[in-house]
């Protein structure tokens, strides 16, 4: 005999059981059974479901959702640090070869140029300077004192020094290194720097001031004796493409901030990749691929704990891999409101200090050894796809140490060994925690009206998933089918956007109850 897994009225079907020939021990057998399938307010124990087959089903690819956003907006816009705002109507050129070359119109008006065995050392009090570097040199270098902002441009220039940085800005202004049209210009520092009296140099390419970034073509780098990039006060990249093939410490280091408004970055570093160490990160566009052992983009405070190293990304595509760090750090608060973000890490994908808020942008964060999005403080998301790839218990998919986590929009996929519970009071998303299922299998859950609500390649192994989405409707019963197929779909790290599902079988079903529901029992069959 096939009973139902559940029924509203069991003295209904009394009649029925007793004309089959069931005797009383059997009735409170089924008594028994029924009732313990009751549900538990917020936590449904997963029906085991029929091996029913699943039919064809669109992949739904128009409903989405945003809340109101939260966090920080800003951009971190600085008129100063546009090159069209100043003027440059003096230009100094050095250019290396077998010998340097060196034309200096304003040698009685304020600049003064000495070179010795092919180190350039330029000392200038005059205003709207441009200097102009281009040649080969193995064994020499660029140092510049200045007491006014300057413009820099790199015009097809290759510097390798062996004992200190290839280019050196000894100089607290404004410098604009400008990358010209369709160059390429490649700096190199030695293993080992010969001090220069009490003077800070730490990177191939060393300034005290800002540097500002800007032009179309390329500039290579290698960071043999620490970072490749260094500034004192704080680095902006407009545009560019800029490579650090190597770095023994950090691709990018600065004090006070790091601004991103477009360009290319790749880097590959024994340290961090982009570390901010007194101060922010705001990241409005451009793209970064960032191989590091480390972090790979940090802003961070030391000593001084009234610096608030918050991490804003207005857009962007980045992608981090770190084989022993996380992967986006702040120490303070981290805002995501738009770009496309991959983090492949060791340690957490996501992490900050007090606060995460995610309004929007499609985020990918896989951790082998820990949490894929970790907030010390408070997570919110109100809009964006974000799936979260956490190790095994305690690892989680999303972890907000039990503080409040707020959901109002956007779609979350957490796959993990645990994962923090979206907070009902102040949520207006429906969210469900579900069981595990294994890697590669490929998971769709449908509502019994035949609306699709998830369709999702496994990554890894888990045992717990968080998924809240706005297809995810109150009061509803849903279907959970393993296997099958999708034809002509797109995805999103596994994250079906479109396509037609088919072929699965079900595994299990689930009523959300309420705004957070529990399922117990595994996703997948078995």
């Amino acid at each position: 005999m096939n009973f139902p897994a559940k029924f509203e009225n069991f003295n209904l079907i009394i009649p029925s059981i007793r004309r089959m020939g069931v005797g009383l021990t059997m009735l409170l057998f089924l008594a028994v059974l029924l009732g313990c399938s009751k549900e538990k307010e917020d936590e449904i124990i997963g029906d085991d479901g029929n091996g029913e087959a699943s039919s064809s089903i669109v992949i739904d690819s128009t409903t989405v959702s945003k809340g109101t956003a939260e966090g920080n907006t800003g951009t971190a816009a600085n008129e100063d640090d546009v090159l069209a705002n100043s003027t440059f109507s003096s230009t100094v050129t050095i250019a290396f070869g077998n010998a340097v070359t060196i034309t200096n119109p304003l040698a009685a008006g304020g600049v003064s140029i000495v070179e010795t065995n092919g180190d350039v050392v330029v000392t200038s009090s005059a205003s709207e300077v441009e200097y102009v570097l281009s040649g080969t040199t193995t064994n020499g270098s660029v140092k510049i004192y200045s007491e006014k902002k300057y413009k820099l441009t790199l015009n097809g220039v290759n510097i390798t020094n062996a004992d200190g940085p290839a280019i050196n800005l000894q100089s607290g202004k404004r410098a604009f290194v400008v990358l010209n049209d369709n160059t390429t210009n490649t700096l190199a520092d030695g293993i080992t720097y010969t001090a220069s009296g009490t003077e800070d140099m730490k990177a191939t390419l060393f300034s005290e001031g800002q540097l500002i970034f800007s032009g179309n073509g390329s500039l290579n780098l290698k960071g043999n004796y620490k970072h490749a990039i260094c500034s004192d006060e704080y680095v902006r990249v407009i545009s560019g493409n800029i490579a650090i093939t190597s770095a023994k410490s950090d691709g990018i280091h600065t004090n006070d901030a790091f601004i991103a408004d477009g360009g290319t970055i790749t880097m590959t570093t024994s340290g961090d990749g982009i570390q901010c160490e007194e101060g922010y990160i705001v990241i409005n566009n451009g793209t970064f691929n960032i191989n590091v052992v480390d972090k790979g983009i940090a802003a961070s405070y030391d000593t001084d704990t009234t610096i608030d190293p918050y991490l804003t990304i207005n857009g962007g595509t980045i992608t981090v891999n770190s084989s022993a760090g996380e992967g986006i750090e702040s120490k303070s608060v981290m805002t995501i409101n738009n770009g496309t973000i991959t983090t492949k890490t060791a340690d957490d994908g996501l992490n900050a200090g007090t606060f995460i808020y995610i309004n929007g942008g499609n985020i990918y964060a896989y951790s082998t050894s820990n949490d894929a999005i970790d907030s010390n403080g408070k997570i919110t998301v109100t809009g964006g796809k974000i799936i979260a790839v956490g190790a095994s218990a305690p690892e989680e998919g999303f972890d907000c140490d039990r503080n409040t986590f707020k959901i109002t929009g956007g779609i979350l996929v957490g796959v993990a060994g645990a994962t923090s519970t979206p907070t009902a009071n102040v949520s207006s998303q429906a969210s469900v925690i579900l069981g595990g299922a294994t890697l590669n299998q490929l998971i769709s859950i449908q509502s019994s009206d035949g609306a699709e609500a998830l369709t999702f390649l496994v990554p890894r192994t888990f045992t717990t998933m968080l998924f809240s989405s706005p297809k995810l409707k109150m009061s509803t019963t849903y279907k959970i089918f393993t296997g099958g197929s999708v034809t002509n779909g797109t995805s999103f790290n596994g994250l079906y956007t479109s396509g037609t599902y088919s072929g699965g079988t079900q595994s299990s079903t689930f009523t959300t109850s309420s705004l957070v529901t529990k399922v117990s029992g595994s996703v997948g069959p078995g």
